[in-house]
């Protein structure tokens, strides 16, 4: 299939025209194109960067399922999925030219009982910690997840699962591996372990103090807050009656959150826009992210950045650029504007069209 576009492009805002031919896009003309788009905004295909492809409302779904959560990102426009945690083998997914590229993390890695049922390998012994991870680094594309702090029953609310010391071997057997860590953090107790750690990145992050906001400036450590799925907050703290101490917190980090995430960007925080789907978020919300991060204090530029371009050079994919895939989102109105970006005009995934 080859393709014609033109419009204004998105990082810079410059009138673009690009071709595409076997999948990539072309600077030069290409012969016999058809134009499918000629009025409106064009930019990288969307991230997702914490999404979980292959978990359901009720657990790992079976892989139909998985496939169906993959086309619906692919309806949003999210082209580029970094899939944080999954227990189901998704690789021969991309064997598929119609479906985003998963970037997965493997699986949650969690000591017994702490974390949700299904879902993680659990490390019974912590001294096996960076041998899981090292394992974990070699099954994933290039990440591997943590849960860095999750209800201890023993305790009645949030606590870390692991000593420091083992977080730093643990981290440097993944950065030996060829991947980044990443890791699951509410509350505000495990958060200056991981970063000390050499941690690459958190996920939701509800905890972020003064201290660990300046300790990840220190460190470059990124941010994916995933606000919508933090909207949830207050409903898992009406569930957990037999643990009133957790229930609180759980409302405070929720009644928190977007100031502690609002004073991260404002200290130079590296904030990206994952959603967090899979169980409590539907799969193909990732315009809604955006919103939230604009609401935070993001630019409107920067929060669509943060969804696309950067994210993209975050993890180490093209965006727009010669000889790079074809996985554009083009919007006739400005995709900056409320709104726009809940309703892409067109989708192109490699090339082809899908919306």
């Amino acid at each position: 299939m080859r393709l014609h576009l033109r419009g204004i492009g998105l990082p810079d805002g410059e009138p673009v025209e690009w071709w595409v031919a076997d999948g990539v896009l072309s600077a030069e003309p290409v012969p016999g194109a058809e134009t499918v788009f000629t009025d409106g905004w064009i930019l990288p295909g969307l991230v997702d960067a914490h999404c979980h492809v292959g978990i359901g409302e009720h657990g790992p779904t079976d892989l139909d399922e998985a496939i169906a959560q993959a086309e619906t990102e692919r309806g949003a426009g999210a082209l580029l999925l970094r899939d944080a945690g999954s227990p189901v083998d998704t690789r021969s997914l991309d064997d598929r030219d119609d479906l985003p590229r998963i970037i997965r993390a493997g699986r949650h890695i969690a000591r017994p009982k702490r974390y949700t049922p299904g879902l993680p390998v659990d490390v019974e012994d912590e001294s096996q910690l960076p041998e899981v991870v090292a394992e974990q680094a070699r099954f994933g594309d290039g990440w591997v997840k943590l849960v860095g702090d999750w209800i201890d029953r023993s305790v009645g609310d949030l606590a870390p699962l692991w000593s420091a010391d083992v977080l730093a071997k643990a981290i440097d057997a993944a950065h030996a591996n060829g991947a980044r860590v990443t890791a699951h953090v509410f509350g505000e107790d495990a958060l200056p372990g991981l970063i000390a750690a050499g941690i690459d990145c958190i996920e939701h992050g509800t905890g972020l103090t003064d201290d660990t906001i300046a300790m990840m400036v220190e460190h470059g450590t990124a941010l994916v807050p995933t606000l919508i799925n933090i909207d949830n907050f207050p409903e898992i703290a009406d569930s957990a009656g037999k643990y009133p101490t957790y229930a609180t917190h759980m409302r405070e980090l929720y009644a928190s959150c977007r100031q502690r995430v609002g004073a991260a960007r404002e200290a130079g925080v590296p904030i990206y826009a994952g959603t967090d789907a899979g169980s409590m978020i539907a799969h193909g919300r990732i315009a809604d992210e955006v919103a939230a991060l604009h609401g935070i204090g993001m630019s409107p530029h920067d929060a669509l950045g943060a969804a696309s371009w950067d994210a993209r050079k975050w993890l180490g994919r093209s965006a727009m650029e010669h000889g790079a895939p074809a996985d554009l989102v083009c919007c006739s109105a400005d995709p900056r504007l409320p709104g726009v970006l809940n309703r892409p005009d067109l989708v192109i995934l490699r090339g082809v069209v899908y919306r």
